[in-house]
C-alpha cells in the first residue's frame, strides 16, 4: 500500500519500522523540525533518522495551515496516511486527501487518555492496564473512530520509559492488523465514548517534586511515571535530588518526610505509615547512580537519618 507516515520520536520510528518491514511503499514522512537535544546539538529525530536510512523522501513542515504541507500531502499521493506521536494536528483538508483516509496509532485504550502523555500518565494514576488503540482520524485530537484495540498488564515495577518501549511493540502489531484490515475492507468504526473521554496533558518539572505525605503507592507510581522526564524530585539536605527507582519498604511510625539510610539505599515515611526505600538517584550536577553509592561517597553510614 502507498503510504504517507507522520511521527517524531522513538515510539514511532518502532511504528516506522514495522510498516516498511511488512513492504509498504512509504512514499514520504512527516516529522517535526529538527531540534536541539544533547546539550544544544541540532539532532533529527528518530523518525527522520529511520526514513534517511531507507531513502525515504522526509517534510519537515513548521506550519500545518499556511498550504506548504498540504501541497506537499497532495504531491505524494498516498492512498493512506499513518500517524503515530506527531506532535501535531492536521487540518481537515489534509484529513481529507488519502483516498482511505488517516489512521492514527495512540498508546493508550481510548477514550482514557486522550492527550500528550498518555504512557506517562496511565502509571502517574496507577492503571493495572493499559494498551494502543488504532483509530480513524478526526478534526479534535484523539476523538475518531475505534478500528482496534489491544491490551497489556503494567507490571508494578514498570517505568514509563520501559512502558513506552512495550507499546511500541504492541503498536506496530496493531497497525500491521489495521491496515489489513483497511486493505480487505474490514476495517470497523467504533465511536468511542466521549462521556468516559480522560485526557492525558504534557508533563511539566511541576509534577517533579515528592510529597512525602501521600500514599506509598502513590509516591512509587510518581517516580515510575516521570522517568525519563522531568524525573520524580526530592531535598537532601540542601540539594535537590532526581530519583529514579525506589522499591516498597514497610511499615513505620515516622513522621512523613523523616529520611533515614539503610542498606539498600534511603527509606522514607509516607503519610500511610509505609515507607518506599529510594535506591536510583542524581544528584544536581551529578551523574545517575544508585543511593547506595551516593551514601558510601559520603561516608553516610546505615541507621543515620538525614533530617
Amino acid at each position: 500500500m502507498r503510504i504517507v507516515f507522520m511521527g517524531t520520536p522513538e515510539f514511532a520510528r518502532t511504528i516506522l519500522e514495522r510498516l516498511i518491514a511488512d513492504g509498504h511503499a512509504l512514499c514520504g514522512v512527516f516529522t517535526q523540525p529538527d531540534k536541539p537535544r544533547n546539550r544544544g546539538r541540532v539532532t533529527p529525530s528518530p523518525v527522520k533518522e529511520c526514513a534517511i536510512e531507507h531513502g525515504i523522501p522526509v517534510f519537515q513542515p513548521v506550519k500545518m495551515r499556511d498550504g506548504t504541507a498540504l501541497a506537499d500531502l497532495q504531491a505524494l499521493q498516498p492512498e493512506l496516511v499513518v500517524v503515530a506521536a506527531y506532535g501535531r494536528i492536521l487540518p481537515k483538508e489534509m484529513l481529507d486527501v488519502p483516498p482511505l483516509g488517516c489512521i492514527n496509532v495512540h498508546a493508550s485504550l481510548l477514550p482514557k487518555y486522550r492527550g500528550a502523555a498518555p504512557i506517562n500518565w496511565a502509571i502517574l494514576n496507577g492503571e493495572q492496564e493499559t494498551g494502543v488503540t488504532i483509530m480513524h482520524m478526526a478534526e479534535t485530537c484523539d476523538t475518531g473512530d475505534m478500528i482496534l484495540r489491544k491490551k497489556m498488564p503494567v507490571p508494578p515495577e514498570m517505568n514509563a520509559e520501559e512502558l513506552f518501549l512495550e507499546l511500541a511493540k504492541l503498536g506496530s502489531d496493531a497497525i500491521s492488523e489495521a491496515i489489513e484490515q483497511i486493505k480487505n475492507g474490514t476495517a470497523s468504526r467504533t465511536p468511542q465514548d466521549h462521556e468516559n473521554a480522560t485526557y492525558a496533558p504534557m508533563l511539566s518539572r511541576d509534577l517533579s517534586p515528592i510529597d512525602w505525605s501521600r500514599t506509598s503507592t502513590q509516591i512509587l507510581d510518581q517516580i515510575r511515571g516521570l522517568i525519563p522526564w522531568p524525573c520524580a524530585a526530592m531535598q537532601l539536605g540542601d540539594k535537590t535530588v532526581k530519583v529514579y527507582r525506589a522499591e516498597t519498604g514497610g511499615t513505620t511510625n515516622e513522621t512523613a518526610g523523616r529520611m533515614k539510610v539503610v542498606k539498600r539505599g534511603i527509606e522514607v515515611a509516607c503519610g500511610n505509615g509505609e515507607s518506599v526505600v529510594i535506591t536510583e538517584l542524581q544528584p544536581d550536577g551529578g551523574k545517575r547512580m544508585a543511593a547506595s553509592a551516593y551514601l558510601n561517597g559520603r561516608r553516610i553510614a546505615a541507621g543515620t537519618y538525614l533530617n
